[in-house]
């Protein structure tokens, strides 16, 4: 049976509702109708669709899908037993998306209900879409919202409180304040600071995009090296976790830093481009993955490397006694401080073959540190 797609032969035919781009500028939410029914999709920024639900029916449920009107790619009408209004509903009005933390799913409501949940791992090429309220039962068009209602409810109420604390007036510089005097405590005064690093490689396009500073925490009597933090990547949770974690807390936040003798300048400018990459490519930083350098290797800030390991556990790597982070906590959940250690492409690919485990094993062996010189 065919899935939910956009723009094919009938969208000439179909008006949109509402139309909205997520705070974080890498998904959009589009309700269309065609007054016989009406279908919300969720697209990634080169406008694919990644999730749908079908909404409602307009007019009478027939008794069976019309093949027809699928083949031409217009919205479903369910068929009778699916649907909760088998004469049809009158037309959406009123209708509010609300965004989940993560940036990847969002809730449409229609004059305060809930109509609708296209979550993170709604998936139309696997044939997951989202849930509808007005959905009976299961089709490849709506799943009954009814069956996760109780799941959806607290995290859309969560939702909801985290863009107004984000909206509301001096929330960042407490945000700001707390990160800056956990790293007082554990890394000893402040050196430079740099403001909002991710919006300058990025034209701040995501409207609402995080707001993440660097902070400089010089070499000093006992320690031989400077330390560059992120400051903000940890107010808001990592997309996508739920799809290979079943306990998304000990994972959800994030703070990069790199331990290194080289000019702060020169270091600290790879947190441009790794600031916002969660929330602008949908994905996730979990401890020891391997990322690759987006441009040309001469430009990559970090000596002759194409790529990074971010370690979980410095000791794993040669080097002297790491500086321990842990103990801040945002939104309930743990913050994990992932250290920047360049690696080759050569040791990308490894990587990718064999494992960060192994590659790890490869590094320590090879007496690399993680303090990068």
């Amino acid at each position: 049976m065919s899935v939910l797609r956009r723009g094919s032969g009938s969208a000439h035919r179909s008006k949109i509702v509402l139309d909205e781009v997520s705070p974080y500028g890498s998904r959009r939410l589009v309700v269309e109708t065609d007054g016989a029914a009406s279908v919300a999709y969720v697209q990634d920024a080169r406008d694919v669709v990644i999730g749908a639900a079908w909404l409602a029916n307009h007019q009478a449920a027939p008794e069976a899908f019309d093949k027809a009107r699928l083949d031409a790619g217009q919205a479903p009408v369910l068929p009778a037993e699916h649907v909760r209004h088998r004469d049809g509903r009158g037309p959406l009005e009123s209708l509010e998306a609300v965004w989940f933390e993560e940036g990847d799913g969002v809730a449409l409501l229609e004059a305060g209900d809930l109509l609708c949940v296209i979550p993170g791992w709604s998936d139309m090429e696997r044939g997951v879409p989202g849930y509808s309220r007005d959905a009976a039962a299961q089709t490849p068009f709506a799943f009954p919202l009814a069956d996760e209602i109780e799941e959806f409810e607290p995290r859309i109420d969560h939702a909801r409180r985290h863009w107004e604390l984000c909206d509301a007036e001096g929330s960042w510089a407490d945000y700001q304040q707390s990160v800056l005097g956990h790293l007082l405590h554990r890394l000893g005064p402040g050196g430079n600071y740099w403001h909002d690093v991710g919006r300058q490689l990025h034209n701040g396009k995501g409207p609402g995009s995080p707001m993440v500073g660097v902070s400089e925490r010089p070499a000093r009597g006992d320690r031989e090296y400077t330390v560059l933090s992120t400051v903000g990547m940890s107010r808001q949770r990592m997309p996508t976790i739920e799809l290979y974690e079943d306990d998304v807390a000990p994972f959800a936040r994030i703070e990069l830093a790199v331990a290194t003798t080289m000019p702060s300048q020169r270091a600290g400018s790879i947190f441009p481009w790794l600031a916002q990459y969660p929330w602008r490519s949908v994905t996730w930083f979990a401890p020891d993955d391997v990322v690759k350098w987006y441009h040309e290797p001469r430009t990559f800030p970090l000596g002759n490397g194409e790529g990074l390991l971010l370690l979980g556990d410095p000791s794993r790597l040669n080097g002297p006694e790491a500086p321990d982070l842990t103990g801040f906590t945002a939104g309930g959940d743990p913050v994990r401080w992932l250290w920047l250690v360049p690696i080759t492409r050569e040791d990308h690919q490894y990587a990718k073959a064999e494992g960060a485990e192994a590659l790890i094993t490869r590094l320590s062996g090879q007496g690399k540190s993680w303090v990068v010189s």
